[in-house]
Order: C-alpha cells, then sequence, then structure tokens
C-alpha cells in the first residue's frame, strides 16, 4: 500500500513539474513574441522616419532648387534688362549725326546724301502733368520719337518721377525745361544757375542720363544761361511753331487740323506742343497727319549736340 501512495505521489509531482514547465516555456514564448513584437514595431517606426526624413530631404532640395532657379532666373532677367540698356546706350553712342539745327530752331540734314529733308521734331514741353505718359505711349505705339522736355516742379513725387522714368525707358530723351518754368530774364544769374542745374541733378537721378537738350520757358533765353547750357553741353533749342497754348486752339480738333496744316510748316520744323488734355487726345491725328503729308518724325538721337562737335 506504501508503494502506491508513493506511486501516487511520485506521479502528481511529475504531473506539477510538466505544468511548470510548460508554464515557463508559454512564459518564454510570450515574453519571446513581446520582444518580437516590440522589435517590429521599433523597426517600423525606424522605417518611418527614416522615410519622412528622406521626404523633408527631398522637398528641401526641391525648395532649394526652385529658390535656385528663381534667383538664377531673376539674375538672368537682370542681366537681359542690363544688356539691353547698354545695348540702346551703345547704338546711341554709336549712332552718326544726321541732322544739325540752324539759327531759327528748325533742322536740315548735314549730308542730303545721308538723311532725307522732310522731316519734323516733335517736343511736349511741361511734364509730366496729367497727360505725358499717355503720350508717350501714343508716340510709342506709332514709332514717332520726341523730346519730353520737363520742368522739376512737376517731379516731386516718386509717382512724377516714375512716369519721367518710363517715359526714358521707351527710348524718349528728356529735356530740361528749367525747374519752375521761371522766365530766366526776370531772376538773378544764380537763380538761373540754381533752376537749370538743379533740373540736370534730378533728371539724372531719375533716368540716369543727363539731359542733353534745354529748352527756356517762354523761349526766353539770357546771355547767361546761354553760356551755362553750353557749359553743360546741352543743345538749346526754341521752336518753330505751337499753337496748344493759344485761344481757339485748345481743343482736340482744333490742335490737329493747326499743327498740320499751317503754313509755319516746312522741312525740319521744330514743332512745340504740351502736356495738355486736347493735345493728348488730337496726337494720333498730329503723327498721321503729318506723315500723310510726307514728313518723318527726326529722331533726336541723330541731332548734331555740342559735344559732337567739341
Amino acid at each position: 500500500m506504501k508503494k502506491w501512495i508513493i506511486f501516487f505521489v511520485c506521479i502528481l509531482a511529475l504531473v506539477g513539474c510538466g505544468s511548470e514547465t510548460e508554464n515557463e516555456e508559454s512564459s518564454e514564448e510570450s515574453s519571446n513574441q513581446e520582444e518580437q513584437t516590440n522589435e517590429q514595431v521599433e523597426e517600423e517606426e525606424k522605417e518611418e522616419t527614416e522615410e519622412q526624413s528622406n521626404e523633408d530631404t527631398t522637398e528641401s532640395s526641391e525648395d532649394e532648387s526652385e529658390t535656385k532657379n528663381d534667383e538664377e532666373q531673376e539674375q538672368d532677367q537682370v542681366e537681359d534688362d542690363n544688356d539691353n540698356s547698354n545695348s540702346s546706350t551703345n547704338d546711341k553712342e554709336n549712332q552718326e549725326p544726321l541732322y544739325e539745327m540752324n539759327d531759327v530752331w528748325s533742322f536740315k540734314p548735314i549730308n542730303e546724301n545721308d538723311a532725307p529733308s522732310e522731316v519734323v521734331l516733335l517736343t511736349i514741353d511741361d511734364g509730366p502733368d496729367g497727360q505725358a505718359l499717355e503720350m508717350a505711349k501714343t508716340l510709342n505705339e506709332l514709332d514717332a520719337p520726341a523730346i519730353f522736355f520737363v520742368n522739376g516742379i512737376f517731379m516731386e513725387d516718386e509717382e512724377s518721377q516714375e512716369i519721367v522714368r518710363q517715359i526714358h525707358e521707351m527710348g524718349f530723351p528728356i529735356g530740361n525745361h528749367t525747374y519752375s518754368h521761371q522766365n530766366l530774364s526776370e531772376v538773378s544769374e544764380s537763380e538761373q544757375r540754381e533752376e537749370i542745374l538743379s533740373l540736370n541733378h534730378l533728371i539724372r537721378e531719375v533716368t540716369g542720363e543727363k539731359p542733353e537738350f534745354f529748352r527756356a520757358p517762354h523761349g526766353v533765353n539770357t546771355d547767361f544761361a546761354k553760356q551755362l547750357v553750353e557749359e553743360e553741353g546741352m543743345l538749346l533749342m526754341n521752336w518753330s511753331y505751337g499753337y496748344d497754348f493759344k485761344q481757339g486752339y485748345m481743343e482736340k480738333d482744333a490742335i490737329a487740323d493747326i499743327m498740320v496744316n499751317t503754313e509755319l510748316l516746312s522741312d525740319g520744323a521744330n514743332l512745340l506742343m504740351h502736356d495738355r488734355e486736347w493735345t493728348n487726345a488730337a496726337l494720333k491725328d498730329i503723327v498721321q497727319g503729318l506723315r500723310d503729308k510726307g514728313y518723318n518724325m527726326l529722331d533726336p538721337d541723330t541731332i548734331l549736340l555740342p559735344t559732337d562737335e567739341s
């Protein structure tokens, strides 16, 4: 009987040990699975982090590339603008004078074999005073050169200076018409100097170029002003005719008709017009009417200047 009791006790002990072993094995398996799961999660998180990092790097590289391309395009545009500006300046410097001004302010070919005599010079005074930019655009569309004589009193704010800058960039020379449209015969020599030189400085500051043409307000020139203008290398001029400041011609049809049909129209005539609403409205008709009569618009770049003779 004792033997059987001992036998059963041993059996129970073995069963208990087996259960503990299974539990230990199960626990180890569970622990191993947990470790594998944790390792897998960590691996996946690591891969996601690397992918995100790669995406961020790619996006950053693309952004840097786009920024670089934008900067290169901007630089190319600046270089193109500079090239165009330099080309225009070089063309102007290389342009041989074809016309010279006579004693009555009109123009004739220096050599009749090199240039036609049937030309007129268009000039616009007293700007920019509301119409100048639109007039410049009209002339530009018509491929009609002209000189814009400006006053400093109309260039005292950034907006008006930008207008002058745009007119100049269209290829129109900016002339000196004194700072305040002062009758030079009524002020001292020091005031005359200030009227002329202060505007020269302003025009150069705005356009990058010193003016080459001078016209005194009301056509009144003093000996002192003539000398100063010559020293500054500018060509002093008055005009052959002009009407848009006179009673009876301050409306579109009247000024368009007289500018083309006046008996004063002749080869080389120097035409005076102003920054005025009615002249602006008539400008296209004036240019077309002059062309219909066989006249071309004289290019100011072809005019002989005092600096060309020195």
